[in-house]
């Protein structure tokens, strides 16, 4: 066999997520000479054209909500019946990859890994349902198990999560830091003055991240200082009801919607406290992303303690309207301008550099398609 060894890794789309952020950076940090990544998707995404770069392929097939199960189906079994040459297959689609799985495992497809990223299904009664009966092939289809998180692999693999691989959401740290030169750069090209208390959300709008009680807290507290500004990182389905929510709470000169951006690293420079309400998470990279920055984050009591680097930087709130007082308190107990430097240390010793994330992926994807060649 002659080139490196080929992993598909199977999602939605490849745009800026967490689970896709962590494929990428493993991506741009992996031997690419030995293990090269290639990608079945359903709809464009922002990393295509960086992916094509890196030498991976992209494959398509369109996504159930667009055909329909039966033709979903039909399209992940002639898809995996006409690449029988992958060895491993990496599905990082929740309980959705037991379709996946199952189509590979039907395919004789050796290595089928199932990779949970979250803690719950999103989308109504109708589509959680759906989601459950695919989780049930999950078991069945796949060879090996990953999560984000120990709360991540209960709710995917319940009685099998304690066998299952805890692949933290690693980070390029060195690229995170703190430094002033790029805060006052991004503050200045956002017309953000130094007196100015910027709070910071990154993620897609969706109901999961929770943005009206996020809106509800800055409104709240911009009574309290009027001397504050919100910046809001993302898009998605929920975007007009968003605007809707600014409008009628009446602070659209004071809230910042970035849409998607690339430079999130240097963005992050520029706020002062990092707020995440969501209602549930598996490991959100983007917290990594924030503590990696030096940034004091007000998160939601939901999101599992394992996204807590021991940095005295997260602090974890209940997100019920009677708690909206709890986090206008600690905005202001936090938000006092200091930067905390983060050692290389915390993010070895808790396994979030990301080089070394990519090397011990790397090594285990060569064990498994080795073992089986």
């Amino acid at each position: 066999m002659g080139g490196p060894l080929r992993v598909l890794h199977v999602v939605v789309n490849m745009n800026r997520g967490g689970a896709e952020t962590l494929i990428m950076n493993l991506y741009r940090n992996i031997d690419r000479s030995k293990v090269q990544f290639d990608f079945l998707t359903c709809k464009k995404g922002v990393f295509d054209k960086e992916i094509e770069e890196m030498g991976g392929k992209i494959h398509r097939i369109p996504y159930v909500t667009d055909v329909g199960h039966r033709r979903y189906m039909k399209s992940l079994q002639t898809f995996f019946q006409e690449n029988q040459s992958y060895r491993i297959v990496h599905s990082h689609m929740d309980k959705m990859s037991g379709f996946v799985l199952k189509a590979a495992k039907h395919a004789d497809i050796p290595v089928r890994i199932a990779h949970s990223h979250n803690t719950s299904s999103e989308g109504g009664a109708g589509a959680k349902l759906y989601k459950w009966y695919a989780g049930k092939q999950v078991s069945v289809a796949a060879t090996e198990m990953y999560a984000c998180s120990n709360s991540a692999a209960y709710w995917l693999f319940k009685k099998k999560a304690a066998s299952a691989h805890i692949l933290k959401n690693g980070i390029e740290q060195k690229k995170f830091s703190f430094t002033t030169s790029v805060r006052e750069k991004v503050r200045s090209s956002l017309l953000i003055d130094k007196e100015t208390l910027l709070l910071g959300h990154v993620g897609r709008f969706s109901l999961q991240k929770n943005h009206m009680f996020l809106l509800d807290v800055f409104a709240e507290y911009r009574k309290r200082n009027p001397h504050s500004k919100l910046m809001l990182v993302g898009e998605g389905d929920l975007k007009e009801q968003i605007m809707d929510k600014v409008k009628e709470l009446e602070i659209e000169e004071d809230v910042l919607m970035l849409g998607v951006r690339s430079d999130i690293h240097e963005l992050l420079q520029a706020m002062d406290v990092f707020l995440f309400p969501s209602f549930h998470e598996g490991l959100p990279v983007t917290l990594i992303e924030a503590q990696g920055a030096g940034i004091p984050c007000v998160i939601s009591d939901r999101i599992s303690e394992e996204v807590d680097m021991g940095v005295d930087l997260i602090k974890q709130l209940p997100i019920s309207p009677v708690s909206l007082p709890s986090w206008l308190d600690e905005i202001d107990r936090t938000s006092n301008g200091q930067r905390k430097p983060i050692p290389s240390d915390s993010f070895n010793e808790k396994g979030y550099n990301i080089n070394h994330t990519a090397t011990n992926i790397q090594k285990e994807y060569l064990q498994l398609g080795g073992a089986r060649i």
